[in-house]
C-alpha cells in the first residue's frame, strides 16, 4: 500500500512539474526586464471584479502604469488610445491580438474612473488597489515613475519597456502579420 501511495505521489509531482514547464517558456524567469516573464497582476477593476494579467496569455499586452493626477500620463493617453484603436483588430504573428492592461496608481476611485472616461480609455482591463505609490503592482514591477509600460508577448515574456509616443505603434507594426 505504501508503494502505491509513493508511486501516486511521484506521478502527481511529475505531472505538476510537466504542466509548469509546459506553461513557462524555456529558461525564462519572472521579472521586469526584457526577456523575463512578466509578473502576474491580480487586482480589482472599477466595478470590484478581480482581473488577472495571466488570463491575457495568447495576446500582445501593454501593461500600462499611469494615474489620473499625473500630467505626463494624461498627455500620453491620446497616444495609447490611438495605438489601441489602430491595432485592437489587427492580426498578429503568433498571437490572438492586442490588449491593454491599465494599472492606476490612484488613491481616489472617482478620480480614476473619471479619467478613464475623460481620456477615452475604452479597453476593458483597468485595475488598481487605490494605494498610490504604495500600490502592490507598482512595487512588484519596480515602477519609480509614471507613465511607464511593459509590452508582453503572447507567452507572457516582456519584449519592450517604456514605449512612449510613436515608439509603441512602431513596435506593434513590426509584429503584425
Amino acid at each position: 500500500m505504501k508503494r502505491i501511495n509513493i508511486v501516486l505521489i511521484g506521478l502527481a509531482i511529475a505531472f505538476g512539474l510537466f504542466a509548469f514547464i509546459k506553461i513557462q517558456p524555456s529558461g525564462a524567469v519572472v521579472g521586469t526586464s526584457v526577456g523575463n516573464i512578466a509578473p502576474d497582476l491580480k487586482f480589482n477593476n472599477p466595478e470590484g471584479k478581480q482581473l488577472d494579467l495571466y488570463t491575457n496569455r495568447g495576446y500582445y499586452v501593454l501593461v500600462d502604469f499611469w494615474a489620473s493626477w499625473c500630467g505626463p500620463c494624461r498627455g500620453e493617453n491620446p497616444n495609447v488610445v490611438a495605438t489601441y484603436n489602430k491595432f485592437k483588430d489587427s492580426k498578429f504573428k503568433g498571437a490572438k491580438g492586442f490588449k491593454i492592461f491599465s494599472v492606476s496608481l490612484d488613491q481616489n476611485a472617482s478620480a480614476w474612473t473619471g479619467a478613464i472616461k475623460a481620456d477615452g480609455l475604452i479597453w476593458p482591463d483597468h485595475i488598481s488597489d487605490l494605494k498610490g505609490w504604495s500600490s502592490a503592482a507598482a512595487q512588484l514591477y519596480g515602477v519609480q515613475s509614471i507613465p511607464t509600460n511593459f509590452l508582453v508577448d503572447p507567452k507572457g515574456v516582456i519584449i519592450a519597456v517604456g514605449l512612449r509616443g510613436p515608439a509603441l505603434s512602431d513596435k506593434l507594426a513590426t509584429l503584425v502579420k
